[in-house]
């Protein structure tokens, strides 16, 4: 994504929540930056996004931040519905189809039919950019998104990987995010490319528990002018997204909080 600090750090604390072993550091920051240098020598280019810079002060600078920690804990349930989702999909069809092959046969066909339910192919693929209908980038705009979208990208995502389609759940986190933050930037009256954009970061800090690597990619990916609202969004989406994650095999070295 053209993050290598954030890649340095979240290769840190994906692997424990609660630990960050410090012995790994340098070897962390020469992979991340070798990697982007790499990326870069081939002329891979990575999507660019924009939030406007604030006019804000004084109480309306703190009513924006109570708005960004509100939405923070929209963004932990997010991500825990959508860990406790995909996992309980792989479990119960793992559980009641016996045959194997059937299960991403069924999978598909759940996919398929809930386009035709819709109407439309916004929720398939990465939805990075999509010119005819909503996407990541569109989320940064006012309209960018519908009330559900989130909610049906979630659906999608977790039936496909539930049901045995292996692929990347990080860029469909992002869409989660960036969707479900328009949508509370719609009714709550925040910026839309603000909420959009610590949604973004926000939903996977929750998903993978890693708060601080998801406050310095919103830093690389955003700049660092509004880095407090990236910070008390993925902090709070942290606390707020329960014990799980959707790695599972990520090891729990204290609980986060007294009640999660």
């Amino acid at each position: 994504f053209g993050t290598p600090l954030a890649g340095t750090i979240f290769a840190l604390e994906v692997l424990t929540i609660g630990r960050i072993d410090h012995d790994a550091l340098f070897p962390c920051f020469a992979a991340a930056i070798l990697a982007d240098i790499t990326c870069t020598a081939w002329g891979i280019h990575h999507t660019k996004y924009h939030i406007a810079a604030l006019n804000v002060s004084g109480s309306g600078f703190f009513l924006l931040l109570i708005k960004v920690i509100a939405a923070g804990i929209c963004f932990g349930l997010a991500a825990w519905l959508f860990s406790v989702t995909s996992h309980g999909i792989k479990k119960y069809s793992n559980r009641f189809i016996k045959i194997r092959w059937l299960i991403p046969f069924i999978g598909g066909g759940i996919i398929i039919a809930l386009t035709y339910i819709l109407g439309t192919k916004d929720y398939l693929g990465l939805g990075v950019i999509n010119p005819e209908g909503i996407s990541i980038v569109s989320s940064f705009n006012s309209g960018g998104a519908g009330y559900f979208s989130w909610f049906w990208k979630l659906v999608f995502t977790a039936v496909t990987l539930g049901m045995g389609f292996k692929g990347g759940e990080v860029t469909p986190l992002f869409f989660i995010g960036a969707t479900l933050g328009n949508t509370i930037a719609v009714l709550s009256g925040a910026p839309v490319d603000l909420m959009a954009g610590v949604g973004f970061i926000a939903v996977f800090a929750g998903a993978t528990n890693t708060p601080i690597a998801c406050t310095i990619m919103g830093v690389e990916l955003f700049g660092g002018g509004n880095v407090l609202f990236y910070a008390a969004a993925c902090f709070m989406a942290y606390y707020f997204s329960g014990r799980t994650g959707i790695y599972q095999s990520q090891r729990l070295n204290h609980r986060k909080a007294k009640y999660f």
